[in-house]
């Protein structure tokens, strides 16, 4: 009799929602390459459920060569309206256009701090934050140091970066992990 695996139940029942969680949910990103696709995605998760944006992912990662922000940094009207009729991913004008702007802003927060990843993990001390909820109910969508994060990536210039967007990329980067405690995840990505 095969054993069953406890998940978050947020993603049961859907075999992509399960490969994410299982191999990237809550993995810490170092990487600037990464943690800047996954700013992009979540920019566009915006009002959206995360498995709308993770079935589009592949057409987004063509659609963004491959989330070099040195490439959509240099996005011009031509390539924004070439987004807009890409049917591939979600089509919002607004979030195409932070797409681009944030780019510009993560090569700037780069000049300034040497690379992304010390920028943004500097919020954490460099460290998952571990978090001990039992339900999904216990899991909140934004908190004072997301709100703290949001308002320093606006005021340098990020756009759809509000508390919530945030805090959802700090879940999918591993700044904190908010496995629930029951499953097998939780454990492995405990420090």
């Amino acid at each position: 009799m095969e054993t069953q695996i406890k998940r978050c139940a947020w993603c049961k029942g859907d075999a992509l929602y399960e490969q994410y969680h299982d191999q990237e949910w809550g993995v810490p990103v170092f990487d600037d390459h990464k943690l800047f696709e996954f700013l992009t995605l979540e920019t566009f998760q915006a009002g959206l459920s995360w498995i709308t944006v993770l079935r589009k992912r592949e057409n987004f990662r063509v659609a963004f060569d491959a989330f070099d922000y040195e490439k959509v940094a240099q996005y011009g009207e031509t390539k924004k309206r070439a987004l807009m009729n890409n049917e591939g991913i979600i089509r919002n004008k607004q979030k195409i256009i932070a797409a681009v702007t944030n780019a510009q802003r993560f090569i700037a927060i780069r000049r300034k701090h040497g690379t992304f990843s010390r920028y943004i993990w500097g919020f954490v001390g460099g460290q998952p934050l571990q978090n001990r909820f039992k339900t999904l109910e216990d899991i909140p969508a934004k908190t004072p140091l997301s709100e703290k994060i949001s308002k320093d990536l606006k005021q340098n210039g990020f756009q759809f970066v509000g508390p919530t967007v945030v805090y959802a990329h700090m879940q999918a980067t591993g700044m904190v992990n908010d496995h629930l405690v029951d499953c097998y995840r939780y454990k492995e990505l405990s420090l």
